[in-house]
């Protein structure tokens, strides 16, 4: 499988924990005998401004956040536009879901899957999308930019039992139509993590899920990175959900 990645996130880009020293190598060193890495590159201003105010895109530049911030975008415009053919993982960072149109909060800076889907929208290459958000926080951001709008679908799981959890996404993403399916991938839900509820093989079945519905419906799929903070398991939950992807 394709991964879009660049060393530039390797660095600590600020003091959160989006951003501890450690977490992008424990993901690397799991994934890099099977995977193919796609350099990233940025995102425009144009692409940016698509998804996000004037005075937001100021706000992250101010920050000096701009240059870390728009390679995520970026990244997850290649994802995005890679999983047209095949599956592909954004290793991005920082993550974005928590990014509205005029702010942002929780690690996030620019918001990856709004800036992704609607670059590829304005293109004429997907009409219709779903957004799966499996991260344990509620994409808040992917809602403001998108949730008005009637050609995307944006689902956050939020049972509280293993077996729940994954027949709920199974419910979700059941007889779906669309053109791309695009995973929030958070992996915070990881029971050694915040989340305390899912195991490693779980996220091997939301990614056998979501390449099942994309198969019934023709769509293309990919995932981007969001949550998750316990470096001893990470590395296995984003590789159990690109095998799912692969499955």
């Amino acid at each position: 499988m394709k991964v879009v990645f660049h060393d530039d996130f390797y660095q600590d880009y600020t003091s959160d924990p989006a951003s501890t020293k450690g977490r992008i190598e424990a993901i690397v060193e799991v994934i890099k005998p099977d995977v193919e890495f796609v350099g990233a590159k940025p995102a425009s201003e144009a692409e940016i401004a698509a998804a996000h105010t004037d005075s937001h895109v100021d706000y992250v530049r101010r920050s000096g956040l701009f240059p870390i911030s728009a390679l995520a975008a970026g990244g997850a415009i290649q994802s995005a536009r890679i999983g047209l053919d095949e599956p592909a993982f954004g290793l991005i960072r920082p993550p974005g879901h928590h990014a509205s149109a005029d702010s942002a909060w929780g690690f996030c800076y620019f918001n990856n899957m709004a800036v992704a889907l609607l670059a590829l929208r304005r293109e004429g290459l997907i009409r219709q999308a779903l957004v799966l958000d499996i991260d344990l926080h509620f994409g808040d951001g992917t809602l403001n930019i998108l949730g008005d709008q009637q050609w995307v679908k944006i689902y956050n799981p939020s049972e509280r039992s293993r077996e729940k959890y994954i027949q709920e996404v199974a419910h979700l993403l059941s007889g779906v139509q669309v053109d791309m399916i695009g995973v929030s991938a958070g992996f915070d839900y990881h029971i050694d993590d915040w989340g305390g509820l899912l195991a490693t093989e779980d996220y091997f079945s939301v990614g056998t899920l979501v390449s099942q519905a994309a198969s019934a419906c023709g769509a293309g799929y990919f995932a981007i990175l969001e949550g998750g903070y316990n470096h001893d398991v990470l590395g296995q939950s984003v590789a159990a959900l690109m095998d799912g992807f692969s499955s």
